[in-house]
């Protein structure tokens, strides 16, 4: 079955980086869109950056432009979130995403942001 592990999460000081992994089985991963969501205490879970099998496009939520980056490794079957800049807002759990076809979430890796 579809399975997606994140990994890389922890506690940051203001400024400081992560990198968040997703290794993923049970489909065949070079052929869907995958993406990384996110969900701050009290909010709505929010797309945070999406690409596509080839790494043609990346998006980004506005909120992260220019901080985080999406990119994936096809033959690891495993896609990234390298976070840079981060501020006490990004805290949140954050959650791999196979973002086409049968969508499906992992469990989820938190994300805390010190002041």
């Amino acid at each position: 079955q579809v399975q997606l592990v994140e990994s890389g999460g922890g506690l940051v000081e203001s400024g400081g980086s992560l990198r968040l992994s997703c290794t993923a089985s049970g489909f065949t991963f070079s052929h869907y869109t995958m993406a990384w969501t996110r969900q701050g205490p009290g909010k709505e879970r929010e797309l945070v950056a999406r690409v596509t099998p080839t790494m043609i496009n990346r998006d980004y939520a506005d909120s992260v432009k220019g901080r985080f980056t999406i990119f994936r490794d096809n033959s690891k079957n495993e896609v990234y979130l390298e976070m840079n800049d981060l501020k006490p807002e990004d805290t949140g759990v954050y959650f791999c995403k196979k973002a086409s076809g049968h969508e499906f979430s992992g469990q989820g890796v938190q994300v805390t942001v010190s002041s």
